[in-house]
């Protein structure tokens, strides 16, 4: 198969470049527009409890969380009950009521003054608004009511705040660190690229390959908002894996070509040899990433999802570019490959060979002499760097992502510090099939009676500690008076987003009612996102292990190697799991790294990160072993296999991951914290992966296996010589030995001219 591949690829050059060409237009105009399709969404399940609440309350009752919070502060020494500040607040409030980009405005001023939405100073006063449209619509109706009414109102100065405002300037702030990380990334990585290869020319190519992979992605993405919901956020996935998987997959298909070069090969064969060999395992890479990846749609998540779609589409194009459109590039290149070399190279009559003297050779040896001592001690390290990740708390993310100083942070600490209880985050209750208002009174006032609740507000009044305080008022009519349904607005004296807040939800949810209840809210979502993810982790998990042995399997023919391999990437990830609590979780060099630690981690986190760390240690996994493999297969001797395999890859694992590391790097430069903590935790697994994990402890297990590292049993060989992946080599296949091949890619293939002469 990827001898005719490569066949193909040397007969067809200018066609297939053509055709990249012509794809990386249409991906660039059409996929350019992506921005503007996608949402900043995506952390609720939707057929969660929290979920069908808060559909319901908009749906059914036009109510539901505040989407922005406007904060109203009077000018000194005024408060916000002087006349002339109170009509200011009244004619705004008037003025959004009207506004057709608003389904519903309340204030202080409108609801007859409740001290709740006064702050404790009494020189600032709440105003609540939900804003019209679907999540695409209402962004943009968010933006334009920040920009008409932020500021200055009638001598009051207005700041905006709330869960669109926020995550508005999380998503803008996430489009501009976007662009300051690439800016920062692309320029180190082409002179990291320049220096790896020695040669201007080639260190373009990953560029190239990578741009094809970035852009034809961007253009999946955008097709795929006509079906579903994407997150915004899987950018950040696409320009780091685009660019990061096309220096991997370059490198080792550039590397090779030179190697068939320097060792006698025409340009043609040595494509063709490439692309049987690098060609081969970077397709069986792909594919490892690619099932590891999937496991994120069994969440029901779409900002989970979106990282799946994103992924997979990058690490399919940056393959198929890879396999395809690079030894295209190659063939037409040829030597000039080298053109702009800035240091000598072998020639093609000095042939490349393993030097036993080479540092990856050396490290593989020194290592195999000793392998339970260095195993023994690198796990246990690798453990005990791990050991944070015990006590890891879960949250989602709220404004404190964004760095100090923002504006929408910045009135949501007004909220903390000066408001007695948060009027924003009030967690909606409702109630289905109402019998009696008595009821809806006696349940309103078991709810103000648990603990972390500071109000329950109803159509009856307002309850307080289990006693109602307050009769029907002004703020009452957004309630339903009659009909069998209506709805209770909680106000929690809690941290909503908190193992606090979650208590406080459990509690609510086990208070008996007559009628059917659904709670919502923050707390509420933070509850059901965790069940959802957690419920579904054991199968991702299971997903990844079950995929990923079967993979391996039919390309190795192995038991013992799919299993180590898998234990191996679990060990390369403990550190990295253990930094993400130790440092964001727990603040540890939040000054240095400009953070805010909140006790907790975004949920999604951990998940994300794990599927795609452990994807990328697997494509390293596979580069390794099947050099191994193929240098087991052709000596039948074990150690001096694994001592040369890693002497073959180890440069380029290292150059790979450094490359790659850059690219996450730059991301940690984001002022969202938990594209920081993407960024730098994704950089630390690579690093450790591509070093520790591969240079020391694979050579270890390998030594201590044996030849029992190629052992199935029989019923197992024989179903991996029925259908697993063939290593044989190209002299093998008989029927493309007999093809012509074109060496001058003129389209006039030379009958005298076999690949099995070329190769």
């Amino acid at each position: 198969m990827f001898v005719r591949l490569g066949t193909s690829t040397v007969r067809h050059r200018k066609v297939i470049l053509a055709l990249t060409a012509l794809f990386l237009v249409v991906a660039g105009v059409v996929g350019g527009g992506v921005f503007d399709k996608l949402k900043s969404g995506g952390f609720e399940d939707p057929a969660a409890e929290s979920a069908r609440a808060a559909d319901v309350l908009a749906d059914r009752f036009g109510a539901g969380d505040p989407d922005i919070v406007l904060l109203l502060t009077a000018p000194a020494p005024a408060t916000v009950d002087d006349p002339a500040v109170a009509a200011t607040g009244t004619a705004l409030t008037a003025e959004l009521v009207a506004d057709p980009r608003v389904t519903q405005a309340v204030s202080y001023w409108s609801l007859g003054s409740p001290p709740p939405l006064r702050s404790e100073g009494a020189n600032r006063a709440l105003v609540l608004v939900r804003v019209a449209g679907e999540e695409e619509d209402k962004g943009d109706n968010v933006d334009a009511l920040l920009e008409q009414y932020e500021g200055d109102f009638d001598g009051v100065e207005v700041a905006v705040g709330g869960r669109e405002a926020v995550f508005a300037e999380v998503g803008e702030t996430i489009e501009g660190d976007l662009a300051a990380a690439e800016s920062i990334a692309v320029p180190i990585t082409l002179l990291l690229l320049v220096v790896v290869f020695g040669s201007l020319v080639a260190g373009l190519l990953p560029l190239a390959v990578g741009v094809v992979a970035v852009l034809g992605t961007f253009l999946t993405l955008i097709l795929l908002t006509s079906f579903t919901d994407v997150s915004i956020f899987s950018i950040n996935l696409t320009t780091a894996m685009g660019l990061g998987l096309a220096i991997d997959y370059s490198l080792f298909i550039v590397s090779r070509f030179r190697e068939e070069l320097g060792n006698g090969r025409s340009v043609e064969a040595a494509v063709i040899r490439t692309v049987d060999t690098a060609g081969r395992t970077v397709a069986f890479s792909a594919l490892t990433v690619a099932v590891s990846l999937a496991a994120l749609l069994v969440f029901p998540l779409y900002f989970l999802r979106s990282f799946a779609y994103a992924g997979i589409a990058v690490v399919v194009l940056a393959a198929v570019a890879s396999v395809v459109s690079l030894p295209a590039l190659l063939a037409a290149l040829g030597p000039r490959v080298d053109s702009l070399s800035f240091r000598r190279r072998r020639g093609a009559a000095a042939p490349v060979k393993a030097e036993e003297d080479g540092a990856w050779h050396r490290i593989a040896t020194w290592v195999m002499r000793r392998p339970i001592g260095v195993a023994t001690a690198v796990i246990a390290v690798l453990v005990f760097l791990g050991l944070p990740f015990l006590r890891v708390g879960f949250g989602l993310p709220d404004d404190r992502v964004l760095p100090e100083g923002a504006p929408g942070r910045v009135v949501s600490e007004v909220l903390r510090t000066e408001f007695a209880s948060n009027e924003s985050a009030a967690l909606g209750v409702v109630l289905s099939g109402v019998a009696a208002p008595s009821d809806v009174a006696t349940y309103a006032t078991a709810l103000s009676a648990v603990d972390g609740v500071a109000r329950v507000d109803a159509g009856a009044g307002s309850f307080i500690d289990g006693v109602q305080v307050i009769g029907p008022n002004a703020a009452s009519a957004r309630f339903p008076a009659e009909g069998a349904d209506t709805w209770l607005s909680v106000v929690p004296a809690v941290e909503p987003v908190s193992p606090e807040g979650e208590a406080l939800v459990h509690a609510l949810r086990a208070v008996d009612a007559p009628f059917d209840v659904l709670v919502g809210g923050s707390s509420a979502q933070l509850v059901d996102s965790k069940a959802a993810i957690f419920g579904l982790a054991p199968l991702a998990g299971l997903w990844i292990a079950a995929s990923t042995f079967v993979l391996l399997f039919l390309v190795f023919g192995s038991v013992l190697v799919p299993l180590k391999a898998i234990v191996l990437n679990l060990l390369s990830l403990t550190a990295t799991f253990g930094a993400m609590v130790w440092v964001f979780q727990d603040g540890n060099g939040s000054g240095f790294l400009d953070f805010t630690a909140t006790g907790t981690l975004d949920t999604t986190t951990p998940i994300l990160m794990f599927c795609i760390a452990f994807g990328l240690s697997m494509d390293y996994e596979v580069f390794l072993l099947s050099r191994i493999k193929e240098e087991h297969d052709r000596t039948g001797d074990n150690t001096a296999s694994v001592a040369l395999g890693l002497e073959r890859t180890g440069r380029i694992v290292t150059a790979a991951a450094a490359l790659l590391s850059v690219t996450f790097l730059a991301f940690g430069t984001s002022g969202i914290s938990f594209i920081k903590l993407f960024g730098l935790g994704l950089a630390l697994a690579v690093v450790m992966d591509a070093t520790v994990v591969r240079g020391l402890l694979v050579p270890a297990f390998m030594r201590l296996a044996g030849e029992a590292n190629w052992w199935a049993p029989s019923w197992m060989r024989r179903l991996h010589d029925r259908i697993g992946f063939d290593e044989s080599g190209p002299s093998d296949d008989p029927v493309a030995a007999d093809e012509p091949v074109d060496p001058d890619g003129l389209g006039d293939p030379r009958p005298d001219t076999r690949i099995s002469e070329l190769v």
